[in-house]
């Protein structure tokens, strides 16, 4: 069962780009790995990425597939990391 909660995803898309350059206006932006063609994955597996970083992520040409996975990763735990501090896991 694929876990969807719009509360998470709003409370990703409330926090600053967890990648490197700490801009709001954030996307929640679902892991690659692991999803069906027009499938997304869990809700839970999403990252706060300003729209650059999202882009950069998901087809950037400076990084192997492999890197960019390896990216989307650690946005995932840092973006869960954020919200867990700020006492937002328990979001529904």
């Amino acid at each position: 069962m694929i876990y969807r909660s719009p509360k998470w995803l709003k409370a990703v898309r409330e926090i600053e780009c967890c990648v490197l350059c700490g801009a709001y206006g954030v996307q929640a932006a679902h892991r690659n790995e692991g999803k069906g063609t027009g499938l997304k994955v869990d809700d839970s597996l999403t990252a706060a990425l300003c729209p650059e970083c999202h882009s950069r992520i998901d087809n950037g040409k400076d990084m192997s597939r492999d890197e960019r996975r390896h990216e989307m990763d650690r946005a995932i735990v840092l973006t869960l990391q954020k919200l867990s501090r700020e006492g937002r896991l328990t979001v529904q």
